[in-house]
């Protein structure tokens, strides 16, 4: 894309979108043509306080990703374009997005970055249908509770083997010391 000079009042806008690019997690763009304002008010809360909501102006977003070391998105801009720009849990902001596209289907996902990458709408999809981490770190913490589990029954077997076996010789002792008394 060739650099051409740039507004002073548009210089801010950029800096600001390059700067949202490179601290956000994930960044998901979207096409909100026929959405009212209520409803993009619905979407920004249904994204939370880790995701926020921008409509930007797809020459400024372009440059904006481009000074931010993103490529690959350039196709996507075009028509009316929203930044969701995630700087908490990906996947919740994805399932955020899904859902509220599922009940307003004029909202359109068109792709997105990841991890410094681009990615299309069924990878956005993808991320959505994923579990949260916090159920992810709990059924971590209760898979490696039931091995923990298991490991000191294993553990454990050995020495309760040797007790039964002790007061198997030790009953056998008494019985003997009877008969021959």
């Amino acid at each position: 894309m060739a650099d051409k000079p740039i507004r002073a009042d548009k210089a801010g806008a950029v800096a600001e979108l390059t700067e949202s690019f490179r601290n956000a997690g994930a960044t998901v763009l979207t096409e909100y043509r026929g959405l009212t304002v209520s409803q993009l008010t619905q979407l920004r809360r249904a994204l939370g306080q880790t995701a926020t909501y921008e409509v930007a102006k797809n020459t400024l977003a372009k440059r904006a990703a481009s000074e931010a070391g993103i490529e690959g998105l350039d196709e996507l801009f075009s028509g009316p374009t929203a930044l969701t720009f995630v700087s908490g849990d990906v996947v919740e902001a994805a399932k955020g997005l899904r859902d509220f596209a599922k009940a307003n289907p004029l909202l359109v996902i068109k792709g997105g970055v990841f991890e410094g990458k681009a990615i299309t709408a069924a990878e956005v999809t993808k991320l959505a249908d994923l579990e949260s981490r916090e159920v992810l770190l709990a059924k971590l913490a209760g898979a490696m509770k039931a091995n923990l589990s298991k490991a000191a029954a294993v553990l454990q077997a050995p020495l309760s083997k040797a007790a039964r076996t002790a007061a198997a010789l030790q009953d056998k002792k008494r019985e003997q010391e009877e008969q021959a008394a």
